[in-house]
Order: structure tokens, then C-alpha cells, then sequence
């Protein structure tokens, strides 16, 4: 005998099953999941799959050609670029995460901030996120990126300093619709405390946008990593695909082999293109008004 819950289904289930039947219907949000996936995969098991290329490699292998030993070819010092690019996974995945987690870290609370107290609060904040969006990012990246150094956390420090505006912006403007609804309102009347009306109904309803706009931004710092260390400001003890990039510019591979370019070059356009996928259909989901019919 089967028994009647009679509450009903759980409607947070529901919405979760809701959400990924819509998840599935769109190809490119799919795809995006699996090669993100892929890639974190990849960035885990670095030590099993390929062993860290260091030092010399073998110099009768030099420059050579996509092969069975070799499935990306070698570099000017015999190193197997395939090794590289795998652990160039890990670091850049890295940076990635690490400039995002701050970018929000310093994006939302402002974001909040500025749709909640509006005003003279919100005139200043707003004027802060304009001056950042309106500065060069790209030389004073650099600036910032030569004074530091070039380990690997400061260059994640500087792409999530100059990450932040854009996160900030899109929880303000979803903040100010926030503040309108009339629970809002009527915890205001009973008494609530601000800060307890920001964490408990002002926060929950801007992480949708945080997270769309999460995967986004690791895309963005993806590049401005791999600019950065083809600038020569990457990390020189580690190996990412911004590395690989620099190191095929000085030694005259770019003319004269196309496989030292070609693989970082490919994982970083499937990286940011699954990257934009993946957010893409998450922002139809969690976006009533972006929905397919």
C-alpha cells in the first residue's frame, strides 16, 4: 500500500527537478557543464595523467611534431607540450577560482550595500564601481603585477581587484528590486535589524546572479591570466597555458611550430567558450523573464 504524503511534494525539489529538466533541454549549457567538468577533472589529476615537465628535456626531440609519444608535440628544450598543457590546467584553473572567490568577496557586499541603503550610500558606491569600470584594467594589471611579483597568488589577487566592478553592479541592480518587495518592507516595520534584512532576504536573492555571473568572470580571469603571463608576469616555477604562450613568442615558435601555439591556445578557447555556455543557460534558469517557452 502506498503511502500519501499529505503535505504534498517538496517544492524546493521540485524546483531543483524543474531546473534541471531545463538545464538538459539546452545543448550548449550541457556541453559547457562537461567540458568545465572535464577540465576540473583534468586540473585534479594532473599528477596521473602527465608527469611535471622541469629542467631539460630530451634534445634529440626538439621542436618536434604532434606524434603517438608525444600527442601535442615538444618545445625548443624537448619538453612534451602535453605535459604542460595539463598542468597548465591546474594553475590557470587556479588563478581562476582564486581572482573570482575575491572578485565576489569585494563585488557583492558593495553591490548590496549600494541597493540597500541607496542615497548618499548608494551615490558613492556607485561612483567607486564607475571610476573602476572606467580605468585602463589592462596597464594597471601590469603595473600591479610587476610591483607584486609574479607568484601565482598575487597575479589572482590583481585580475579579483580589478574583477569586482562588474559583480558589483549586477547585485545592486538586482538589490534594488530586492528592497521594494513587501517582505522586505514588513520586516523593516516589525523592527528587523539592517543587517539581519541584507543576510536573510537581501542575500538569497542575489545569488542567482552571483553565480551566473561567477562562472563569467573565471572565464575573464582565464584571459586576463594567460595575458598577463604572456607578458612575461606569469609565475616562471609553474606551468600554465599563458606560460606555454610566452615561451613559444621567445623562441620563434610561433612561425616555425604551430602545435606549441595551437593546443594552449585551443584549451583556453574551449575553457571561456564552455565557460559563457554554462552561465548562459544557468541565467535562463535562474531568470524567470529569460525562460524559453
Amino acid at each position: 500500500m502506498s503511502v500519501i504524503n499529505p503535505r504534498g511534494p517538496n517544492p524546493t525539489w521540485v524546483r531543483y527537478r524543474q531546473g534541471l529538466r531545463r538545464f538538459c533541454a539546452n545543448p550548449l549549457g550541457v556541453i559547457g557543464a562537461v567540458i568545465l567538468l572535464f577540465m576540473v577533472s583534468v586540473a585534479l589529476f594532473a599528477p596521473f595523467i602527465a608527469e611535471f615537465p622541469k629542467g631539460y628535456g630530451d634534445f634529440m626531440m626538439i621542436q618536434q611534431p604532434p606524434s603517438l609519444e608525444h600527442p601535442f608535440g615538444t618545445d625548443e628544450m624537448g619538453l612534451d607540450i602535453f605535459a604542460q598543457v595539463v598542468w597548465g590546467t591546474r594553475v590557470t584553473m587556479a588563478v581562476g577560482f582564486g581572482a573570482t572567490l575575491l572578485s565576489i568577496a569585494i563585488g557583492v557586499p558593495i553591490g548590496l550595500l549600494a541597493g540597500f541603503y541607496r542615497g548618499r550610500t548608494d551615490g558613492l558606491l556607485t561612483g567607486l564601481i564607475d571610476i573602476f569600470l572606467s580605468l585602463p584594467i589592462l596597464p594597471l594589471m601590469i603595473m600591479m603585477g610587476a610591483v607584486l611579483g609574479s607568484d601565482i597568488r598575487n597575479i589572482a589577487l590583481v585580475i579579483g581587484v580589478f574583477s569586482w566592478p562588474m559583480i558589483a553592479r549586477v547585485v545592486r541592480s538586482q538589490a534594488l528590486s530586492v528592497v521594494e518587495q513587501l517582505y522586505t518592507e514588513a520586516a523593516r516595520a516589525l523592527g528587523a535589524k539592517n543587517w539581519y534584512i541584507l543576510v536573510r532576504y537581501m542575500l538569497p536573492n542575489v545569488l542567482p546572479v552571483v553565480m551566473v555571473n561567477m562562472v563569467l568572470t573565471m572565464a575573464t580571469a582565464v584571459l586576463s591570466e594567460a595575458g598577463l603571463s604572456f607578458l612575461g608576469l606569469g609565475d616562471p616555477t609553474r606551468w600554465s597555458w599563458g606560460r606555454i604562450l610566452e615561451n613559444a613568442h621567445t623562441s620563434g615558435a610561433f612561425v616555425s611550430a604551430w602545435w606549441h601555439t595551437f593546443f594552449p591556445s585551443i584549451a583556453i578557447l574551449l575553457l571561456v567558450m564552455s565557460a559563457n555556455f554554462f552561465g548562459t543557460a544557468m541565467n535562463e534558469i535562474l531568470n524567470p523573464r529569460l525562460r524559453r517557452r
